[in-house]
C-alpha cells in the first residue's frame, strides 16, 4: 500500500505565497526598536541575528535557526577559515531571501581569527564579520 501519491505532484492544490519580510528595526546604539525594516535592512539584521546566535542552544530559535559555533574554539586557524566559510553558508541557507556568500577573506591576528565576507541577497549585497577566538 503507497504511503505517497504515485501520479501527480506532491504540491497540488497548495498555493505557495512569498511572506512579507518586513520585521521590527533595532536601534543598536539606542539599544531600542525604531519602527519597522524591510527589503535589504531586514536581511541584513537577519543575518545578524543568524550570525550571533548559537543553533539547537536557545528554545526561543527554531532548531534551523542560527550558527553552529561550537567545536571551532582552539581549533588550528586553516581549520576553523574552512569550517566557518562551510558553517556560514549552510546557516545563511535557511533563509531564502539569501542567494549565498562570495569574496570570504579571513585574518588571523594574535588568538583570533575575524572573517569578512560578502552575503549575496535577493535585494543586493551586504557586508558580514564574524570573530573567532582561536585559543
Amino acid at each position: 500500500m503507497p504511503t505517497l501519491p504515485t501520479s501527480g505532484s506532491l504540491a497540488n492544490g497548495v498555493a505557495f505565497e512569498q511572506q512579507p519580510d518586513e520585521t521590527w528595526a533595532i536601534d543598536k546604539k539606542a539599544n531600542r526598536i525604531v519602527g519597522t525594516a524591510t527589503g535589504l535592512e531586514a536581511v541584513r539584521q537577519a543575518v545578524e541575528i543568524i550570525l550571533n546566535v548559537e543553533r539547537f542552544r536557545w528554545q526561543i530559535y527554531r532548531s534551523y535557526s542560527g550558527m553552529q559555533w561550537e567545536g571551532l574554539i582552539g581549533q588550528d586557524p586553516g581549520y576553523v577559515a574552512s569550517e566557518l566559510q562551510r558553517r556560514i553558508t549552510e546557516a545563511l541557507a535557511m533563509d531564502d531571501r539569501v542567494r549565498g556568500i562570495s569574496d570570504f577573506q579571513y585574518s588571523v591576528n594574535g588568538d583570533s581569527l575575524t572573517a569578512s565576507m560578502t552575503v549575496n541577497t535577493v535585494y543586493g549585497d551586504t557586508q558580514a564579520d564574524v570573530e573567532v577566538t582561536l585559543s
